[in-house]
C-alpha cells in the first residue's frame, strides 16, 4: 500500500487558493494508492463554522477531491467543515477513484481550541481500500486510546491534524503509543504555517507497529510517498498476538459488541 503524505501550509479561509495549490502538488497519476491531506485543509482550523462550512453534500471541496481521485487513480483523504440541517461537523472524507466516499465525523472536539460550533460524531469508521483497512481519525481523537482501540478490525490508523507547535510534543509522544498498543501502522498528516491563533510545524509521520519512525516530513511544506508492507504487519500480528490479550472489563459492552 503506497501512501502519500501532503503536509500543507493552509491559507486562512481561502478554499479556492488551498485547492488550487494542493492540486498543483498532487503526485502523478498511478504513483500512489492514497493521498492524505491535513485537517480542514481547505480553510484552516478554528474558523467560525458557518463562515467556512460546505453543504451537506460536501460542496465544491468534495467535488474537487472526487476529481483528484478520478483523474489520478488513487484515493484522497482529508477533513472538511460541513453543515447538515443546522449542525456543523468536522468531516474526514475518504474518496476513491470511482467516486465512492466513506466519511467520519470527528468524535472528540477540541473545546479549548474553539471547536465549539461543531457537533461530535457518534460512529467509529473504517474505510477499506485495495485490501487495507484504515481507521479514520481527526487530530484531538489521538488523545483518547479507547476510540483508537484496534479490535483486529483495521490495519492503519489514519490521522489528519492541525496540531500546533505549542503542543507538538504530545503529538510526537502519543502517535508511537497508538502504533504500539494497536499493532498497526500509523499515518499522521499535520499542517505547517500559521493562522490568526497558532503556529504549526508539521512533524507528519508514518510509524511502524513497533513504534519506530518510517517517514517524517519535518517542519516545511512537503509531499512524500512511502510503501507500507502489509505482509510484514500480518506476520507480526500472527507472531505476537497482543491484541487478543487486551483488557476489556473497562470497555462499554455495547461498544465491544458493535466493534469486535
Amino acid at each position: 500500500m503506497r501512501v502519500t503524505l501532503m503536509q500543507r501550509d493552509i491559507v486562512w479561509e481561502d478554499t479556492a487558493t488551498n485547492m488550487r495549490r494542493a492540486e498543483a502538488d498532487m503526485p502523478p497519476a498511478g504513483s500512489t494508492d492514497l493521498v492524505v491531506l491535513p485537517e480542514v485543509f481547505a480553510t484552516g482550523f478554528g474558523a467560525k463554522a458557518e463562515d467556512v462550512a460546505q453543504p451537506s453534500d460536501g460542496g465544491e471541496v468534495l467535488q474537487w477531491m472526487k476529481r483528484m481521485a478520478h483523474e489520478h487513480d488513487y484515493a484522497v483523504a482529508g477533513s472538511v467543515a460541513v453543515e447538515n440541517l443546522g449542525f456543523f461537523y468536522n468531516r474526514l472524507y475518504f474518496v476513491r477513484p470511482d467516486g465512492e466516499v466513506t466519511y467520519y465525523d470527528k468524535r472528540h472536539l477540541f473545546t479549548y481550541g474553539g471547536e465549539v460550533d461543531f457537533t461530535p460524531g457518534q460512529e467509529r469508521v473504517i474505510a477499506e481500500w485495495r485490501g487495507v483497512r484504515f481507521l479514520l481519525l481527526i487530530c484531538f481523537d489521538l488523545r483518547f486510546p479507547l476510540w483508537n482501540r484496534c479490535f483486529e478490525d483495521y490495519d492503519v490508523a489514519l490521522y489528519v491534524g492541525s496540531w500546533p507547535v505549542a503542543r507538538v510534543a504530545q503529538w510526537s509522544a502519543l502517535l508511537p503509543a497508538r502504533a504500539i498498543e494497536n499493532q498497526c501502522y500509523v499515518v499522521a498528516v499535520n499542517r505547517v504555517g500559521k493562522d490568526p491563533v497558532c503556529d504549526y510545524n508539521g512533524q507528519s509521520v508514518v510509524l511502524h507497529p513497533y513504534g519506530h519512525t518510517l517517514l517524517t516530513l519535518g517542519n516545511a511544506e512537503q509531499t512524500s510517498t512511502i510503501n507500507l508492507n502489509m505482509e510484514e504487519l500480518y506476520r507480526f500480528r500472527d507472531r505476537a498476538q497482543h491484541l487478543k490479550d487486551a483488557d476489556l472489563m473497562l470497555v462499554n459492552q455495547e461498544f465491544i459488541k458493535k466493534h469486535r
